[in-house]
Parts: structure tokens; sequence; C-alpha cells
């Protein structure tokens, strides 16, 4: 059995520099973090970091297509991303919460960390769903800058509260 790695790279984006690590069958990492934190990361799942100089054709691909939704979800241009996506950095509440987020929040909505976790069947875990938002290894593409404290407020963001109202701007739902 080889040994699994990561392709780690930094990104310049319209909302700020990003970090994306890729394997060879998908996105893993797409967060506002640096390239070691990242990469510390991307150990504690098990996977062994690479830079794009060692990039396979295959990893290679992923981090374009990547780039180029991403890019493109930023610009305006495009409202989802249809990238494969890896989610073994993410605990297990972080998981089934990032995962739940298209369903219950799409594009141009919002909705506050108590709805989601009535939504998710664990009415009570507000802060249960912000903490395991907070851990989201893959920021803007799995969109938990439409998750907002009670009263609808911008609250925490992984980015910062600026990059959250700018995500929320371009979707059209500005508090």
């Amino acid at each position: 059995m080889r040994t699994q790695r990561a392709v780690l790279t930094a990104h310049r984006t319209a909302v700020g520099p990003m970090v994306l690590a890729v394997t060879d069958e998908a996105l893993v990492y797409c967060g506002f973090d640096t390239i070691e934190s990242a990469g510390q990361r991307v150990a504690r799942a098990g996977l062994r970091s690479a830079g794009t100089a060692d990039a396979t054709p295959p990893e290679t691909k992923i981090l374009d297509e990547t780039r180029a939704q991403l890019d493109g979800y930023l610009a305006g241009r495009t409202r989802d991303f249809s990238l494969p996506l890896d989610l073994r950095l993410a605990t297990a509440l972080s998981r089934t919460t990032v995962s739940a987020l298209g369903r219950f929040v799409p594009y141009g909505r919002t909705a506050t960390y108590g709805e989601l976790a009535r939504a998710l069947g664990r009415p009570g875990a507000a802060r249960a769903v912000g903490t395991a938002l907070g851990a989201n290894p893959l920021c803007v593409v799995l969109p938990c800058h439409r998750v907002l404290a009670s009263g609808g407020r911008i609250s925490g963001y992984a980015g910062g509260v600026e990059a959250k109202r700018f995500l929320l701007e371009l979707e059209g739902r500005a508090s």
C-alpha cells in the first residue's frame, strides 16, 4: 500500500490568500491558513505533504480545476462547485455539518447556527454546530460563510469577518 499524499499550494483570491491541498483523487483542504498550518492538518490525517513541483497529472488537474472554480465563484460567474471532495480532515460532527450546508443553506440564503442545528436534528446544539463549521476544511467550497449568529449577525469566520461579508455580498445576502 502506497503512502497517500497531498499537494499543497497557496492561491491568491479576491477574498484573500487561501491554501489548497489535493490528493490524486480529490480536494482535501481549501482554507485561510498558512502552508505550514495546512500541512500539519494534512499530516494529522495521515497524508504526506508535497509541493506543486512534485504534483502528478491527476493532482495538477484537480488543483487547476479548483483554482478555476474558486476564481469563477469569487468573480460571480458561477454559484456551485463540482469538484471531487474528501472530508478526511473533518471531525465526524464537522463532516455531517458541512456536508449539509448546500442542502439546508443554498446559494443566496443564510441561516443561523441554531436553525442549522435544528435542521440537522440537533436542536440546542448551535454552539457545537458553530464549532463544527469553524473546523470546515473546505471553506468557500462548502459554504459555512452562509451561517450567521442569532439575529442574523455576521460573526466569526476562518478568513475573518470582512471575508465573510465579502462572500455574503457576492451572494446578495449581506446583513
